[in-house]
């Protein structure tokens, strides 16, 4: 944990904004980053900045000049982040749009016929793509089911179903509903290994925010990240892709850059925030012994941000100092299980004969902040095969502490226990 640090806590948190208050509710506990993480007030700052300056990129004059090399920096930071050292990356309204993107792209101009295959586990931005866009190919749409007792999807599962004339397959990194990873690198093995030739796309939507990226280890086409819920701000999407997904045809301008994916002029204050995401991750790495360049450092944040979030979520589960944790609260059900290697700073869970949207204003009226997820198109592919109308969805990131899980669960005690 970073308390293992002096300081370093409180210095974490200092960097963002509204850590521990909300503008119009006041003191609050926020377990809804998987809604959107806090924004780094660095990012703040620089979008205030670059709002403010009326020059295009592309001009032959100073300001135009610097507007570039901002541009040309957060892209090479941002693939330092991802650990890519092909391929390209560019921003995009936001990280659904890019999914449909990369997707529909694949799949229109793969070979013909085939299939596409995808998992029940993902969020619906890949998931529709997907079938839309096979029905329109005329390609076959296979699911892949995932584990409800796990809340992910093993290699093993792809495996039983991929096809040697599957063209497309979709990934989702980690789940926004039962908080679980999946391995990726090791679902493209499975697929390559029947389909070399597919192109794999990535949903790391949910994943990004909670440690390790490494795009070269994984042999996938596309992944995407949807930046606010990675500390930056709303309004854009950030995508990778390989060299041969950016080689297929896509929607550009007549005579335009060759290998151009954005469509437009994009917010050059949109690129600088990658740069502050990745400055602050830096740092971070730098705090916790991260030494040698900035991949290294980068690394080193991501293993601590890892390691703090689990310390988290098992006080969340197991208790802490004197209180007990959830799986030890008699009417309380954990989705995927209580003890889950695959958790990423998530938990989801019911309360046996009560309802949970009266338990979710319970806790905000008592400044703890959460979520109601619904048996809707976002999580129905989740939540009906449990037999669940809905779920509350605490989520968390590596800026909250030990002290707010402490005050989550006093909440719950009396919530739950006392009624």
């Amino acid at each position: 944990m970073f308390d293992r640090h002096p300081g370093l806590m409180d210095a974490i948190r200092d960097r963002f904004a509204h850590v521990d208050a909300c503008p119009e509710q006041g003191p609050r506990a926020f377990f809804e980053n998987a809604g959107g993480a806090l924004t780094l007030k660095s990012v703040v700052e620089t979008s205030t900045r670059y709002a403010a300056i009326p020059d295009n990129q592309g001009r032959d004059n100073p300001m135009s000049h610097a507007l570039m090399r901002t541009i040309a920096g957060a892209k090479a930071d941002a693939m330092t982040l991802l650990n890519a050292s092909s391929g390209q990356v560019f921003v995009g309204e936001s990280g659904t749009e890019l999914l449909f993107r990369m997707i529909s792209n694949a799949v229109l101009e793969s070979e013909k016929g085939g299939s596409v295959i995808g998992t029940t586990l993902e969020h619906p931005a890949s998931r529709s793509a997907a079938r839309r866009w096979a029905r329109i190919a005329g390609k076959d749409y296979i699911p892949v089911p995932h584990d409800d007792a796990t809340g992910s999807v093993e290699a093993d599962a792809y495996a039983a179903l991929v096809r040697p004339d599957t063209r497309v397959a979709t990934v989702i990194h980690t789940s926004p509903v039962t908080g679980m990873g999946v391995d990726v690198a090791a679902v493209s093995r499975a697929i390559r290994a029947v389909a070399p030739d597919c192109y794999i796309v990535v949903d790391g939507i949910q994943h990004a925010a909670h440690g390790h990226i490494d795009i070269d280890a994984y042999d996938v086409d596309g992944y995407a990240i949807s930046p606010y819920k990675m500390f930056s701000r709303h309004g854009f999407g950030l995508a990778w892709i390989s060299d041969r997904l950016t080689a297929l045809p896509h929607d550009s301008l007549i005579d335009g850059p060759e290998g151009n994916w954005e469509l437009g002029t994009r917010d050059t204050g949109a690129y600088a925030t990658l740069s502050d995401v990745v400055g602050y991750l830096d740092w971070l790495g730098g705090q916790v012994g991260g030494a040698g360049d900035a991949r290294a450092r980068l690394e080193a944040a991501g293993a601590a941000i890892h390691d703090h979030e689990r310390t988290l979520t098992d006080a969340m589960l197991h208790g802490t100092g004197n209180l007990k944790g959830l799986a030890d609260m008699e009417t309380v059900r954990i989705v995927g299980g209580v003890d889950n290697p695959r958790r990423e700073g998530l938990v989801s869970c019911w309360v046996e004969g009560r309802d949970t949207a009266e338990i979710v204003a319970a806790l905000g009226a008592r400044g703890i902040r959460v979520h109601i997820r619904k048996a809707d198109h976002y999580s129905g592919n989740i939540l009906e095969p449990l037999g669940r109308p809905d779920c509350i969805r605490v989520s968390l990131c590596h800026y909250n502490t030990l002290s707010e899980v402490s005050r989550f669960l006093t909440a719950m005690r009396e919530i739950v226990e006392t009624g």
